[in-house]
């Protein structure tokens, strides 16, 4: 697998994506990373779920452990990317968002909407993603990645028709305890 203590990563646009992926992936091999890139042509760009797919395949197939996605919202994409097994996908328009994604929800695919991320804050978006991993940066909160492993691995053996066999429960849900109030923006 191509991780990212390696500097490996995997990208992919739509058309409508397709110039902020070129902006991000050009950032990312100046800072050494080593980008395989799914749409190098905007000659030959599948419509946004096709590439959704592939990303996601890249990620259900243990070839890469995480993947950028672009297409005009962020949404289309990451909607078609986590309809593959084992992809856990994110859209942020926020470094903070992006960074959360990876550090509290275990994310393996970001995706970005060219439309409202503009090409820096998509760099910075990708270094946060990709620079952070699960469970780091909650030093005030002791139990933080026991409280969002539960949420995971929830996630990632979910089973519909077991869930809804169970009227629409959890199996065997787990607890954590939880976390220190909330500190948002509304604060």
């Amino acid at each position: 697998m191509k991780t990212v203590q390696d500097k490996q990563v995997v990208v992919g646009a739509d058309f409508a994506g397709f110039p902020l992926k070129e902006a991000v992936k050009t950032h990312l091999e100046e800072r050494g990373w080593t980008v395989t890139d799914l749409t190098p042509s905007i000659d030959d760009v599948p419509m946004y779920h096709r590439v959704g797919f592939r990303i996601g395949a890249e990620i259900a197939e243990g070839n890469f452990e995480k993947a950028l996605a672009f297409c005009g919202s962020g949404m289309g994409i990451h909607v078609a990317a986590s309809k593959v097994p084992h992809v856990h996908a994110a859209v942020a328009e926020s470094v903070q968002a992006a960074e959360r994604a990876s550090t509290a929800n275990n994310c393996n695919v970001l995706a970005m909407g060219a439309f409202y991320t503009a090409p820096r804050l998509g760099m910075a978006m990708a270094d946060a993603f990709l620079e952070h991993a699960f469970g780091e940066g909650y030093e005030n909160w002791d139990d933080f990645d026991t409280y969002h492993r539960v949420g995971y691995e929830e996630c990632e053996s979910f089973d519909y028709e077991r869930y809804k066999a169970n009227g629409f429960q959890v199996d065997d849900p787990s607890t954590a305890p939880l976390g220190p109030e909330p500190r948002g923006l509304a604060y």
